[in-house]
This record gives C-alpha cells, structure tokens and sequence, in this order.
C-alpha cells in the first residue's frame, strides 16, 4: 500500500507495483502483489481501471474522493494518463435523472486522444 500512497499520481499495473516494492523487499513476489491488490480493492481502498493496454492499473483511493471518480485522458501514442478531477458530468447526470428517473451515483470517463507532448507530431496526420 505505501507504493500505491507514494506514487499517487500514478496508475500503477502489478507489476509496476512489484518493481517498486521490490527495491525495498526482494522476497516479494508478483503473486502477493495481486493477492493484496485484491484485499485492498474488496476493502475499497484501491480502485482498479482498464486503459485498454491489457493490464489493470491500480490507484489508492483516497477516503474523500469516492463519492465520484475522476476523469482519465489518455494519450493514443505514448500512454501517458492525465486526470481530471472536475466533474465535468454534472449537467448529464441531472438530465439523465430529469428524462429517465435514474439516479447516477458514480461514473467512469476515459477519453483518449493525443497529449500537449504527442499532439504537435500528431497535427499533420490528423
């Protein structure tokens, strides 16, 4: 969990995971890593996403950030992940409430485009 804190700015994939813990506890392997991921996120203490790129990432979920998640952008050519932590759904929830009776209590965003650094190589092929 103490890599997970450190890097909070980051979505970790096991075996990013299992990098990091390893320069302080060698002994440490890929299945106690995904053992305690699992203990953590039935806890609600890591929330785990899917980007597409075949592995499940994973970030500590702060006490005070659930009650909705944040936004994720994606970079299409390097991977970078940026995040959004404006609620940016808002507006579509409550239509969504006015028009169909159903009430949001969470949602996941993901747009993936070209970040500030791949955008300028991007601009003549798109």
């Amino acid at each position: 969990m103490r890599v997970l804190i450190e890097n909070q700015d980051k979505h970790l994939s096991a075996e990013e995971i299992l990098g990091l813990v390893k320069e302080k506890s060698p002994e440490i392997g890929l299945a106690t890593v995904y053992r305690t991921l699992e203990i953590l996120y039935s806890l609600g203490l890591v929330h785990c996403m899917d980007f597409g790129d075949g592995r499940k990432r994973y970030e500590f979920e702060l006490l005070e950030s659930k009650s909705h998640q944040h936004h994720h952008l994606i970079c299409l050519n390097c991977g970078k992940i940026e995040e959004i932590e404006e609620d940016l759904l808002e507006e579509l929830e409550r239509e969504v409430y006015k028009n169909k009776g159903f009430v949001v209590t969470n949602h996941q965003l993901k747009i993936y485009g070209f970040c500030r650094n791949c955008a300028p190589k991007k601009e003549g092929e798109i």
